[in-house]
């Protein structure tokens, strides 16, 4: 197996198209074995792996943890600051070192943008980045990247529609980030308080990417190769009464979907609040739980790779 060209992932800029492909093979290995029924390897044995929470998580967190398992290591885990020596004024500089000193590798999420950079500095183990405010989440690109390439088939000639949040979704713009290697088209579909930023179109189109904006799902629906919901994110509004003039601006329904391609995939990376009706969830176009199970693989693919 190819090695990956990083030691840290840090930023979805730095997965090339190569280490995609890398990636994506060995997590369709991992898949196809579970099932066939394997439910433990021995890829990461001896390795401990070291989960460090500084923002609330569930997919992100578990399918972690789970990964690390199911590849026969360990994992050391803590979830908020509360209950560590930061609390008492420790530094991250000075946590990455000491935990760098119990772990083989870290996986760390943290409210503040760049911080899980910075804390790679000290580090002297490999570390991931499983989001840093609203700034990265490189890995939720590769479980998306992965979901799209089991139910699609393909990685391009796709037109995709991102819809939502788009202002404030890391999730988008790491998947965009991605997507980018391959030929591809991408509808934003957001009011205008929502909008993906000017700056963030500006990269898309240095990438020769196709892209159009509208605010109706209906005047689209019907392209869509794959839609991709996402969650208003309450918590990077500055007020509560700015999130509350937004949050209800999508709700797929059933109805909504009269006018789409059969065999048009829904996928959201989750919480879901009220973007996605739960009469949706029984339809087959429906994917963002298989989505969120398609983790465990991608992140046990990017495990095996990064050990040390």
């Amino acid at each position: 197996m190819a090695a990956l060209s990083f030691k840290n992932l840090l930023d979805a800029n730095q997965i090339t198209k190569e280490d995609a492909l890398t990636i994506l093979s060995l997590a369709k290995e991992y898949h196809d074995g579970s099932l066939k029924g394997k439910k433990l390897w021995d890829d990461c044995r001896g390795n401990i792996l070291a989960t460090l929470f500084f923002e609330p998580s569930t997919r992100t967190r578990f399918s972690f943890e789970t990964a690390m398992l199911r590849l026969g290591g360990q994992v050391i885990s803590l979830e908020n600051e509360e209950t560590t020596s930061i609390k008492k004024g420790e530094t991250l500089a000075d946590t990455a070192r000491i935990i760098s000193g119990y772990s083989d590798m870290i996986v760390m999420r943290h409210p503040k943008g760049h911080s899980v950079a910075s804390f790679a500095e000290y580090a002297s183990v490999p570390v991931i980045n499983a989001g840093d405010g609203a700034n990265q989440h490189p890995t939720q690109a590769l479980v998306d990247l992965y979901t799209i390439f089991r139910e699609k088939g393909r990685l391009e000639n796709l037109t995709i529609g991102f819809m939502g949040d788009l202002k404030y979704s890391r999730t988008v713009f790491c998947l965009l980030t991605v997507l980018s290697h391959y030929k591809n088209n991408f509808i934003f579909i957001a009011p205008p308080s929502l909008k993906i930023s000017d700056e963030r179109k500006k990269v898309l189109a240095k990438q020769n990417s196709n892209i159009r904006e509208v605010e109706n799902l209906d005047e689209v629906i019907g392209e869509l190769d794959i839609l991709y919901a996402t969650r208003v994110q309450g918590e990077r509004f500055a007020t509560k009464e700015e999130y509350d003039k937004v949050k209800d601006s999508y709700s797929l329904s059933k109805k909504d979907l009269v006018k789409a391609k059969k065999d048009v995939i829904i996928m959201h990376p989750l919480p879901r609040v009220n973007e996605i009706h739960p009469e949706v969830d029984s339809l087959p176009n429906a994917k963002y739980f298989e989505q969120a199970a398609n983790g465990v693989f991608a992140r046990m693919a990017l495990l095996s790779l990064m050990k040390k």
